[in-house]
């Protein structure tokens, strides 16, 4: 009898079907030949029939040459870090694809000279943020505390209260980012209350500066007390802000979230903050503030191993100057109930449930907006994960819920394909 491990397809002849070929114009060689290896195994040891190695070699093809996938965000987080925190609006997609063959990033065109790099980012910041001096940019708004406190506070001390030392995700400290650039941490207050007299005991010739964290991941609520921003301007020395969310301007539903332009009318000399969260950019450390500290900012040596690239540069000038973002779209508008309805009338024993999305990505703690979400059994959680196009969504009580504030309409279509699919 002849074995039927025989007519599987070898590996150079799967590779020259048409349909692998041209994949292999878009993926590359060593993807697709991963693929067909694989598939050829399902076949040897009668997971699939020999003949239906190329089809199985087809379907196993990513979408694009990177590991990473996209994932419909229907977890009611708007600002998911897990999910890589503000999806791009269209303008700024655009933008990165511009931006990913040559540009003149940092050339005058009309001149033939070196310009100022990132200059039309820089001045769409500027103009979002009329009350900065000087900005800049660098990669995240770590690297915006670390160059400032390499800046402004070398061998120097940081004035910062006790319930301002915050850890965010994956254990990342604020104090250990700030004590790696050597300067010093002069902790006044405690956990729950601070004064202002124990930041002008604090301060002396060795004061680089005061820095206030806005705690973004956490609430301390009942016997406490800080010290607002208009007080600490008065001491006499630089002030720095960490605003951590990235909103440039006062928003309605966050009533206490900080925002840049605020912070700056009240006198904070430095202001920093995240350009993938509430703002809706990609990532990206922000500096506001006076002029002549941005520049002290910019000039320093570690400036140029902190700066942004040229994708980053466009996405940002795109999202400071197109339409809004998914991130803001979000925030702003209410789910559809007609949108609810039509997506469950598609999906056979669906319900409709009243929800609560929130900010996330360490932005408005406490904060919940009214959502819809399409409700059902709750296994079906694992299965739209591990889809062909993965939804991520969240048990609850039982049931796997898929928010449609984090949904974009313009996703419906996938969302009700990939459903009907796990179903």
């Amino acid at each position: 009898m002849t074995d039927p491990r025989r007519d599987i397809p070898a590996t150079d002849a799967a590779l020259a079907d048409p349909r692998l070929a041209k994949a292999i114009d878009l993926l590359g060689r060593p993807l697709v030949k991963k693929c067909v290896l694989a598939a050829q195994h399902k076949a040897r040891t009668g997971e699939i029939k020999p003949e239906s190695v190329i089809d199985e070699a087809i379907a196993a093809l990513p979408m694009s040459a990177t590991s990473m996938q996209p994932v419909i965000n229907a977890t009611g987080v708007l600002v998911h870090t897990n999910l890589g925190r503000a999806p791009l609006s269209q303008a700024a997609r655009d933008a990165l694809l511009m931006a990913a063959g040559t540009a003149d990033v940092e050339f005058d065109l009309e001149t033939g000279k070196r310009a100022t790099r990132g200059r039309g980012a820089l001045a769409a910041l500027r103009e979002a943020v009329a009350d900065a001096g000087g900005v800049h940019i660098v990669n995240n708004n770590a690297a915006a505390l670390l160059l400032t406190a390499m800046a402004l506070a070398p061998g120097k001390e940081i004035v910062i209260s006790r319930g301002e030392l915050v850890e965010i995700g994956d254990g990342f400290r604020i104090p250990g980012l700030l004590a790696s650039t050597g300067a010093r941490l002069r902790e006044v207050g405690t956990t729950n209350r601070t004064h202002l007299r124990d930041y002008q005991d604090a301060i002396n010739d060795q004061t680089g500066f005061v820095l206030k964290v806005h705690p973004s991941n956490f609430v301390v609520s009942g016997f406490t007390s800080d010290v607002p921003v208009r007080a600490l301007a008065g001491l006499g020395v630089p002030l720095v802000v960490d605003i951590g969310s990235g909103l440039l301007r006062p928003h309605p539903l966050m009533p206490d979230e900080p925002d840049a332009t605020t912070v700056l009318r009240n006198k904070a000399n430095l202001v920093t903050a995240s350009g993938d969260k509430l703002l809706g950019g990609p990532q990206a450390g922000l500096l506001l503030g006076d002029h002549d500290l941005i520049e002290q900012l910019r000039r320093h040596p570690a400036a140029r191993a902190l700066r942004v690239d040229k994708l980053t540069l466009a996405a940002l000038e795109a999202t400071l100057q197109g339409p809004p973002p998914p991130v803001v779209s979000a925030l702003d508008t209410e789910v559809d109930i007609r949108r609810a309805r039509e997506i469950q009338r598609r999906i056979p024993g669906a319900r409709i449930v009243e929800s609560a999305a929130a900010v996330g990505g360490g932005g408005a703690p406490g904060v919940r907006l009214p959502s819809l979400a399409i409700s059902l059994p709750a296994e079906l959680a694992v299965r739209l994960r591990r889809s062909r196009l993965p939804v991520a969504g969240r048990v609850e009580h039982g049931r796997c819920l898929l928010d449609l504030r984090t949904v974009r309409p313009d996703q419906d279509e996938a969302l009700v394909a990939a459903v009907l699919a796990c179903m």
